[in-house]
């Protein structure tokens, strides 16, 4: 374990500014970019960042609008995000990375695979359009801001869902990836995992009894465990 707490960094993207934990060892393997689920933050990271951080260069930004970076008058869309994943690494001189995104953030992760170009992508319960779409009264669209588990999502985040095609990304990007997923996941049912993985070609690694958020201690262990071994390789 690091041995002192993550610094906490503000970078300009655009006219925004993205706040973002760094940890920087004097040796080195690599840089890897954390991508936050809905409503997480950077420092939702904590421990994983500092059991990678005495080997890696670890990246935590808050998504605009979030957490510490700046507040947006538009409400933020998951195309925004993959392009803000994208100018973060390039701004931060840290491209090419290794990535791993969780829920929403494995979304992202996955739609900006073809822009970032990553070492190796780690999608830990990666979302799907369809989750939220299907969470909407009557399938009908709000007028401005509905409710979504205590996270308020906007009309035009909600309008973008149907265009967005992450399995296709995933696709085309065509890289070395591999899905984690707790197969006791009622918000994002393992089967999506499994989707993703087809689409990627690659393993799906299902987590014993582990709910949407690895919500276990033993859960958590096994997923930095195996997230560690895959990132080397193995």
């Amino acid at each position: 374990m690091a041995s002192h707490e993550p610094d906490f960094y503000s970078v300009p993207i655009g006219p925004r500014t993205l706040a973002y934990t760094e940890i920087l060892p004097a040796n080195l393997r690599g840089t890897v970019l954390f991508l936050s689920w809905l409503g997480g933050s950077r420092l939702g990271w904590s421990e994983v960042l500092a059991e990678l951080g005495t080997e890696y260069r670890v990246l935590a930004p808050d998504h605009r609008d979030t957490g510490d970076s700046s507040p947006d008058a538009e409400p933020f869309l998951l195309d925004d995000l993959a392009d803000d994943a994208a100018a973060f690494l390039r701004a931060l001189n840290a491209a090419p990375a290794f990535v791993v995104g969780l829920s929403m953030g494995g979304m992202v992760a996955a739609l900006s695979a073809p822009k970032v170009r990553p070492h190796r992508l780690a999608l830990w319960a990666p979302a799907l359009p369809e989750l939220w779409l299907s969470a909407l009264p009557g399938g009908y669209l709000p007028p401005v801001v509905t409710d979504q588990g205590g996270w308020p999502l906007g009309r035009a985040f909600l309008q973008e869902l149907p265009r967005l095609r992450p399995l296709e990304a995933a696709r085309s990007w065509g890289g070395e990836a591999r899905v984690f997923h707790g197969d006791a996941d009622l918000s994002v049912p393992l089967e999506v995992g499994v989707r993703y993985a087809t689409a990627l070609g690659c393993e799906a690694v299902g987590i014993p009894g582990a709910g949407h958020t690895f919500d276990s201690l033993d859960a958590v262990e096994t997923l930095h465990q195996e997230t560690a071994k895959f990132l080397l390789g193995r």
